[in-house]
C-alpha cells in the first residue's frame, strides 16, 4: 500500500504477530467517526473472531491528537438539512451494534485513549476490555453543548461510575484527566504516553494483561475523587433546576464554575440527560440501555435541540445556540418524556 492510500483509508487494518491492529484515519478530523469508519470496524471485529492469528484487537487514532472526536455531527448536521434524515439513523444503528460487538468481544480488545477522547471515541473504547488512558487523556461526553444527549452506552458507563460523578459529568459535558476516568470505570491502565510505541510492540507477541501490567504505572490523584462529597449531594436532587440550585448554594468554586456551565447547555438535552441517567441505572445490560440511547437520538434530531446546536458549534461557528425552549422550567415532563418513545420507523432491538 501506497502513502497515498493510506491516507485515503479511514481506517487502517494490519494483523501484526498476534495482534489485529485498528487504526481510526482521520486526523485531520480528529478521527471523527463515518459510516464507513464503523462498517470497517465491525467487518474487522467479524474477521478476527475466528481468526487464530489474532489473539488481541488494538484499537488507536492516528496522528498525535486523540483517538477520536466522536461521530461525524457535521455531516449528520448536512443529511438532515438535505432531508436525508435516515442516513443519521443508519449511522447510530450500526454505532450502537459496534458498542455491544466491543462489549462481548471473545478477544481481548485494547483501547488507546490518548489525547482527546470524547462521545463517539469513548463508545470505541471503553466498552473493551483493556482501556488504557495516559497523562494526555482529555476523556468525556459533551453531547449536552450541542442539543444532543450522551449515547454509544454513555449513560451505561456514566450511571455506574461511582456516587453522582456521571451525573457531573454528563450535565457539564467537561472532559476529564486520565486518572478521573480510572476512578470513574470509563479506564483502567494508566500508561505513559513516552511507552505507547513499546507497549504496541509488545502486544504484537504478548499477552494483552501481562503487557499491561508491564507498562501501566499508578494514576495520579482523582480530582473528581477528592470532589466526590458535595458533588453526590449536589446531583442527588431530583430536577436539574435543584442541582443547579445546590450547585449555586455550595461554597466551593469549581460547584459555581459547574453550575455556569450547565447553565449555557440546551435545556431540553440536560433534562433528556438526567432522565436516561436515572433510567439507564435500572437497566439490566449495555443492549438495554443503547436502545433507549437509540430512541433519545432520534428524537434529538427531531424533536430537540441538535441541528441548533450543531450549527452554533461546527457550521456558523457563532457560539450562541437558541434553544428552544430557552428555559429550564419551560421543558415540561411530557416534552421530556416523547423523547423515550419508540420511533415510526421501530425500535434498534439489541436487547431483543
Amino acid at each position: 500500500m501506497t502513502t497515498h492510500d493510506a491516507e485515503q483509508q479511514q481506517v487502517l487494518l494490519d494483523v501484526q504477530g498476534s495482534l489485529g491492529r485498528i487504526t481510526l484515519n482521520r486526523p485531520k478530523a480528529l478521527n471523527s467517526l463515518t459510516m464507513e469508519m464503523v462498517t470497517a470496524v465491525l467487518d474487522a471485529l467479524e474477521r478476527w473472531r475466528a481468526d487464530d492469528r489474532v489473539r488481541t484487537v488494538l484499537i488507536e487514532g492516528a496522528g498525535d491528537r486523540g483517538l477520536c472526536a466522536g461521530g461525524d455531527i457535521r455531516a449528520m448536521y448536512d443529511a438532515v438539512k438535505a432531508g436525508e434524515p435516515e442516513h443519521t439513523e443508519e449511522f447510530w444503528a450500526a454505532e450502537y451494534r459496534m458498542n455491544a460487538a466491543l462489549s462481548h468481544y471473545p478477544k481481548p480488545v485494547v483501547g488507546i485513549m490518548d489525547g482527546i477522547c470524547m462521545g463517539g471515541g469513548v463508545g470505541i473504547s471503553a466498552h473493551g476490555s483493556h482501556r488504557v488512558v495516559t497523562e494526555r487523556s482529555k476523556v468525556g461526553m459533551p453531547e449536552v453543548g450541542i442539543g444532543f444527549a450522551p449515547d454509544v452506552g454513555g449513560t451505561y458507563l456514566l450511571s455506574r461510575a461511582p456516587g453522582e460523578l456521571g451525573t457531573h459529568m454528563a450535565l457539564t459535558g467537561a472532559p476529564v484527566s486520565g486518572a478521573d476516568a480510572i476512578h470513574c470505570g470509563l479506564a483502567d491502565h494508566y500508561v505513559d504516553s513516552s511507552e505507547l510505541h513499546e507497549l504496541v510492540n509488545a502486544l504484537t507477541e504478548g499477552d494483552a494483561s501481562a503487557v499491561l501490567d508491564k507498562y501501566a504505572t499508578t494514576a495520579p490523584d482523582s480530582g473528581l475523587r477528592a470532589a466526590a462529597s458535595w458533588i453526590d449531594e449536589v446531583y442527588a436532587a431530583e430536577s436539574v433546576e435543584g442541582i443547579l440550585t445546590e450547585l449555586r448554594s455550595r461554597d466551593e468554586p469549581e460547584a459555581g464554575e459547574a453550575a455556569e456551565t450547565i447553565a449555557t447547555k440546551s435545556p431540553t438535552s440536560l433534562k433528556v440527560t438526567l432522565r436516561a441517567l436515572r433510567s439507564a441505572a435500572r437497566l439490566n445490560s449495555l443492549e438495554e440501555v443503547l436502545d433507549q440511547e437509540y430512541r433519545v437520538s432520534l428524537a434529538c434530531v427531531h424533536r430537540g435541540d441538535f441541528l441548533e446546536g450543531v450549527r452554533a458549534t461546527l457550521v456558523d461557528k457563532d457560539r450562541n445556540p437558541a434553544w428552544s425552549p430557552a428555559q429550564l422550567e419551560d421543558v415540561g415532563e411530557e416534552h421530556v418524556a416523547a423523547f423515550f418513545r419508540a420511533p415510526t420507523n421501530g425500535d434498534l432491538g439489541l436487547s431483543g
